[in-house]
């Protein structure tokens, strides 16, 4: 049963996750065990009342950018880093049915034996139905980033945030596990993410939120009900608009 939705900050909500977030320790793969704890976060926040959406990487399987930087073709290895993102929302809807929550894996590289081609009313009808949607494939196309395809996804299904789940509790002035004399943000805006180069997103995806007016909220995934106390608009991790 969904909790009253009333009570919540934000009634539509897109989360980015990282590939890397479903490796575990190991740093690479899909670890079981880190999986059905990121799955039992995602159902508390589904069970919200959350109309709720979801990006998940593929860095724990391979990472287009880095692959190319090692000498592969950019385009062969960011399709490669697209299929990646399908494996790994695989991995989650198997995990969040087994807990009785209704999911659609919807790619932008169409593979209709697996899962159903993105199509923005379909993708609409289904969280009007209260099932939660995976995204996956990026935005189908070489160049982008995950980050960039979770913000336009976000703006086509009019969330009202989105939400980054990282490995670190918000933004800092500087990687925190680098430099020991990086200060917390729990505010900033679009222009200083850009100016300063704070790691936030990628500037395309940054710019595409600015343009939208769609916030974005950084916070640490290892948290436990951090993502649902975001939503339900206490100050948890940092807030970028």
């Amino acid at each position: 049963m969904a909790e009253d939705s009333r009570q919540l900050k934000y009634h539509k909500v897109l989360l980015k996750v990282s590939g890397e977030a479903l490796s575990g320790e190991g740093g690479f793969g899909i670890d079981p065990p880190v999986v059905d704890r990121l799955t039992d976060e995602v159902k508390r926040v589904h069970e919200m009342g959350v109309r709720l959406s979801l990006v998940v990487g593929g860095g724990n399987i391979v990472r287009g950018t880095v692959a190319s930087q090692r000498g592969m073709d950019r385009v062969t290895a960011d399709y490669m880093g697209m299929l990646a993102t399908i494996i790994n929302a695989m991995a989650l809807q198997d995990m969040l049915e087994r807990k009785g929550v209704e999911t659609r894996v919807m790619t932008a590289i169409r593979m209709e034996e697996l899962a159903e081609p993105y199509i923005r009313r379909r993708a609409l009808s289904h969280l009007d139905k209260g099932r939660l949607v995976l995204f996956a494939g990026g935005t189908g196309n070489p160049y982008f980033s995950t980050d960039t395809a979770a913000v336009l996804r976000a703006i086509e299904m009019d969330s009202d945030v989105i939400i980054k789940a990282t490995k670190v509790s918000g933004v800092y002035t500087a990687d925190p596990n680098e430099d020991p004399d990086a200060t917390f943000l729990p505010t900033v805006s679009f222009h200083e993410v850009v100016a300063r180069e704070l790691g936030v997103m990628d500037a395309p995806a940054v710019s595409l939120c600015k343009e939208n007016g769609l916030p974005i909220i950084v916070l640490n995934l290892a948290e436990m009900g951090a993502v649902g106390a975001a939503i339900q608009g206490e100050s948890v991790g940092t807030l970028v608009s």
